[in-house]
């Protein structure tokens, strides 16, 4: 998942550091939990060679593969991503909050909360362009709240099979078990906050 500045993008060959320390983290872990690429990959249900790809930051990975992964290591994704980051503070500022984007979904997300891997609540600033649709199969940790508050645009959320229809200043509130999917009708983009509590 390529971190993003802000400024226009331009295609390098040379991997994202954030992607290396990330791809690092995922084989740490993989390694403390004393699993092979294929048992990773029966786990989580993707292939040895994109899991491997990813530990060698060959590849960006996508916020669908990140909540995989997180799932099977119960952390949700700001936990993971945190840990790749420096020590965390107790104030971050706007400039300073680091932004992930997932080119391939149209999805950009800010990490607002400072990290802290002790600390159950979170909040995240979620970007859709028009046309965006991303499905989770899982939520990263079971019987995670979410509170998502939207600021501008048209969110459809569907928890299971029942779809919630937001616009501007509607909050749905979810405790999440199975399936996700965040889509943004248009015509404009999206922006919303997602307040996540851990159980």
């Amino acid at each position: 998942m390529k971190r993003h500045d802000g400024g226009g993008a331009t295609p390098d060959p040379t991997p994202d550091p954030v992607d290396v320390r990330l791809g690092a983290r995922l084989a740490e872990l993989r390694s403390e939990h004393g699993w092979s690429l294929g048992e990773l990959a029966e786990r989580s249900g993707i292939s040895r060679s994109t899991l491997s790809r990813a530990e060698r930051a060959e590849t960006s990975p996508t916020a669908a593969l990140l909540n995989r992964l997180c799932a099977v290591y119960g952390r949700t994704m700001s936990q993971l991503l945190s840990e790749v980051e420096a020590e965390p503070a107790p104030l971050v500022r706007a400039a300073d909050q680091p932004v992930w984007e997932d080119r391939a979904s149209g999805f950009v997300r800010r990490s607002v909360s400072p990290p802290h891997g002790g600390l159950r609540g979170e909040l995240v600033e979620g970007r859709l362009a028009a046309g965006a649709d991303i499905a989770y199969d899982r939520p990263p940790v079971p019987g995670l709240e979410q509170h998502i508050w939207v600021l501008k645009g048209a969110l459809t959320v569907t928890d299971r099979d029942v779809e919630h229809h937001l616009g501007d200043g509607d909050c749905l509130r979810l405790r999440v078990w199975g399936p996700t999917r965040f889509r943004c009708p248009g015509p404009a983009p999206a922006r919303y906050v997602l307040a996540v509590v851990r159980p």
